[in-house]
């Protein structure tokens, strides 16, 4: 009986001397592993044509196949699978292909041969799909031990630990009473129960139930798992890097001009009041042709100046009276020979320049100048409205022709330009330039360049702030990548993505320099047959 007692108390010790629980935030021991997190079986297969991906989800298999050098979907294509049950040919869904897998409900590894016909383009590619079996690990020795980490788990809910340490607590009590009451089998009974039930916890807990994620994420590691349904969601598009020389390009601080060529000012010559021609003032935007009357300008005179005009009419009339009467006095005068008849036509002639003054003194007010378009294209400035007071040289509309526009960029460093230059455009695309010129520069400042847009488009307006791509004599070594393609990592420094397999991308540091308004030059950190993101690598740098 003694040997019993001693038996049931060191079985008692064992449970009670368990580690401490760990709480939030601190450390007790080894802590417990999170839940398995899998992804969904899947099989891959790759060529130098295509890149396949089947996902096998119960008794179906959905299958993702891309260009190997793009990452672009293949759609419409013939695929044909040879499969434990016999060759079948899958179903067109959109940009995937469907197949019905009933085998695949069963554990096993699986040789699949699949024949892909994507237009001229045929392919043979083999793979194997691994269905896993469930896995029920043993407890260990140490249930106790287990237990206590089983209660830490953070994923146990807060009920399941309070359970469990009350049914612990109660059946610790009663063997703790039994033994003071010398009830020995009592004792050992309720230290049977709990052993049978912490094997039993810890039993069910090891039961490894794995938590299928097929989603995208990042890997401890820093790579990123796309798979390929997330790949179709961020359009992620790839090229193949390939090494060759390019001339370097200096950046350049600029603006959109309109061409000197084809753009005009009109501007009032004379001080006065606008007004509108018979079919109104061209609006923003309107097209105009070379001549059109645009707005009329209705001389008004300052208060001097009136007075002035009064002046010289009163004295007009008055040169005119004394005139009237002279020419009066001349004309019996001449009819009788007493003068000569070119005096009379004298007088004439005076008296007529005289009336000719006084006429234009009096229509001066009235007449308005005429503002007419000194070029063919569009309104892109306008500050005219009826009765509004222009002062001399206001500029009423400016007019440019969206067709022919200039850059103006300053070039602060001595580089030999070699007439080759790009903007990039806000779609990422480059616009090519061409030179027109180079000026010197004056006290100190930058030399001024001048180039064609060669083909405009609608992303450029004239005043827009840009940056000239422009080549340079030199050339370098490296690989050309789309601007896109090269993003801020974390810690500051240049990075692009590498395809590196079906659902894998791994982040590479690179040093760049500039190539053209849409593309750069990776000097170092990627090799020729790398396949760089080009499109969706900001996007795959934000999974977590």
């Amino acid at each position: 009986m003694t040997h019993f007692r001693t038996g049931v108390f060191a079985a008692l010790l064992s449970l009670i001397s368990l580690p401490a629980l760990s709480h939030e935030g601190h450390s007790h021991g080894d802590e417990a592993p999170p839940p398995t997190i899998v992804t969904a079986p899947r099989a891959t297969a790759a060529s130098t044509l295509f890149e396949l991906v089947a996902v096998a989800d119960d008794a179906a298999l959905t299958i993702y196949i891309d260009r190997f050098d793009t990452n672009e979907p293949v759609t419409g294509a013939t695929v044909s699978v040879e499969t434990p049950a016999g060759p079948v040919t899958a179903m067109v869904d959109d940009d995937v292909y469907q197949l019905d897998a009933r085998w695949a409900t069963e554990p096993g590894d699986y040789e699949l041969l699949f024949t892909v016909e994507a237009g001229a383009d045929i392919d043979f590619l083999t793979a194997t799909l691994s269905i896993p079996a469930p896995v029920v690990a043993p407890p260990g020795p140490d249930a106790g031990r287990d237990l206590i980490q089983l209660l830490a788990a953070p994923s146990r809910s807060e009920a399941f630990k309070m359970a469990a340490l009350g049914g612990t607590g109660f059946l610790l009590g009663l063997a703790v009473m039994a033994l003071r009451r010398r009830r020995i089998l009592a004792a050992g009974v309720a230290v049977a129960v709990l052993a049978v039930m912490v094997t039993s916890s810890v039993a069910i807990a090891e039961t490894t139930t794995p938590i299928v994620r097929d989603v995208a994420q990042r890997l401890p590691d820093g790579r990123i798992f796309a798979p390929k349904a997330a790949q179709r969601i961020l359009a992620i598009r790839t090229v193949m890097a390939e090494e060759a020389e390019h001339r370097r390009s200096i950046e350049m601080a600029g603006r959109i001009i309109p061409d000197p060529n084809a753009s005009g000012f009109v501007q009032t010559a004379v001080g006065g009041r606008l007004a509108p021609p018979p079919e109104g003032f061209p609006v923003l935007g309107s097209r105009v042709q070379k001549g059109q009357l645009m707005a009329l300008v209705e001389p008004s005179l300052a208060a001097a100046d009136q007075s002035s005009i009064r002046q010289t009419k009163a004295e007009l009339d008055q040169e005119i009276a004394l005139e009237e009467r002279q020419l009066a006095r001349y004309r019996p005068l001449a009819a009788a020979g007493t003068i000569s008849k070119a005096q009379l036509e004298e007088a004439e002639l005076t008296l007529q320049g005289l009336r000719d003054r006084r006429t234009a003194l009096d229509s001066l007010p009235a007449t308005a100048e005429p503002l007419v378009a000194p070029v063919d294209g569009i309104v892109s400035k306008a500050n005219a409205a009826p009765g509004l007071i222009a002062e001399t040289y206001t500029e009423v509309f400016h007019i440019i022709d969206p067709a022919k526009l200039w850059v103006e960029a300053s070039l602060f460093i001595n580089a030999n330009i070699a007439g080759e230059a790009s903007v990039a455009a806000p779609d990422g695309q480059s616009i090519p330039l061409s030179l027109i010129g180079l000026g010197f520069a004056e006290d100190g400042q930058a030399r001024p360049v001048q180039f064609r847009i060669d083909r405009p488009t609608g992303h450029l307006q004239v005043g827009d702030r840009i940056t000239v791509y422009a080549e340079t004599a030199d050339v370098a070594t490296g690989i050309g990548v789309p601007r896109d393609a090269v993003i801020r990592g974390g810690n500051g420094e240049n990075i692009v993505f590498l395809h590196v397999g079906p659902e894998l991308f791994e982040p590479r540091p690179v040093r760049t320099a500039a190539l053209d308004g849409g593309r750069v030059i990776v000097l170092a950190g990627i090799a020729a047959g790398d396949r760089v993101v080009t499109q969706g690598a900001e996007l795959l740098n934000q999974l977590r």
